[in-house]
């Protein structure tokens, strides 16, 4: 009978302990999951909130140079200024519309239509420049110095001959955004699709996949990430060339905006014609940046 007794408490006090790490083991898989979570909320929260400071600082080093009246308001106008340019630039005056008949939002669509019209064709362009540089060496040969040519001149170089070929309407500024564009496209897409992964190419030649198949199947997914990346350089320079593509006859535009205000010593409009044109290019590159991890998301891994 002692036995009996002596085995039953053995097991009545056994079970706990044979219990217990089964019942804290999900509390341990649980620690990290958690953790990992406040880390991954965390991290964007820092994100925003240091962008914000920065900003912060930013318009708080306006202010006090305004304050301390270290230049002319007419050259550096107040934060307050600007806002009230907006305003201004966004509502009817003393029954003008906007500025020069024209509000805000419609100059920046004018000139965001521009850049989408010339970016298109400069992309387009480049993009077929670009495939047969990089596929057919002694095209790479004869093309490359003239796209590198074209690459390394500034946008008022050439947009005066532009005006006198196409006249002063919408011609020599779509050709200019164009013209833009291309170089960092093609000279992108020549040297992804010139450094295709050869074991990739070679594999797929093995499978008996014929020129054009490796191109399609294989060279273009490997180089497409760069190309994107040509895409997005292009779009910048073709956006940073809007103000030079309305220098004449720009308005409506946001860059003529810019250019007409800079004639009349309107700092404020000056100021916030930049913010429109910055601000805008900002969201345009956060999609195409979206855009590059729909279409790539092996970038990295091949």
């Amino acid at each position: 009978m002692p036995p009996l007794v002596h085995a039953s408490r053995n097991t009545t006090d056994s079970a706990p302990t044979d219990s217990g790490p089964t019942d804290s083991a999900p509390t341990e898989d649980a620690a990290p999951s958690a953790t990992r979570r406040r880390r991954d909320v965390s991290g964007p929260l820092r994100r925003v909130g240091l962008r914000l400071l920065a900003l912060g600082v930013l318009l708080g080093a306006w202010q006090t140079v305004v304050v301390l009246e270290l230049w002319p308001p007419v050259l550096v106008p107040s934060p307050a200024d600007v806002v009230d340019a907006l305003v201004r630039t966004s509502t009817e005056n003393d029954g003008v519309r906007g500025y020069q008949g024209h509000y805000l939002i419609e100059h920046l669509g004018v000139s965001l239509r521009r850049i989408a019209v010339g970016a298109l064709i400069g992309v387009g362009v480049g993009l077929a420049l670009g495939l047969v540089m990089g596929t057919l060496g002694w095209v790479r040969v004869v093309v490359e110095p003239w796209v590198a040519f074209l690459r390394t001149l500034p946008p008022l170089a050439y947009f005066s001959l532009l005006v006198i070929w196409f006249g002063i309407d919408e011609s020599p500024k779509i050709w200019l955004l164009a013209i833009a564009a291309m170089p960092p496209v093609a000279v992108a897409t020549a040297a992804a699709t010139a450094s295709a992964p050869v074991s990739l190419v070679e594999a797929a030649q093995a499978i008996g996949a014929g020129r054009r198949q490796v191109i399609r199947s294989v060279v273009l997914p490997a180089a497409l990430p760069e190309i994107l990346t040509g895409v997005r350089l292009a779009v910048g320079i073709a956006y940073s060339s809007v103000v030079a593509a309305e220098t004449v006859n720009g308005l409506p535009g946001i860059g003529g905006m810019v250019r007409d205000a800079q004639r009349y010593n309107q700092s404020d409009v000056v100021i916030l014609g930049l913010f429109a044109i910055g601000l805008s290019g900002l969201l345009i590159d956060s999609g195409l940046r979206l855009l590059e991890r729909r279409l790539a998301p092996w970038r990295g891994h091949i």
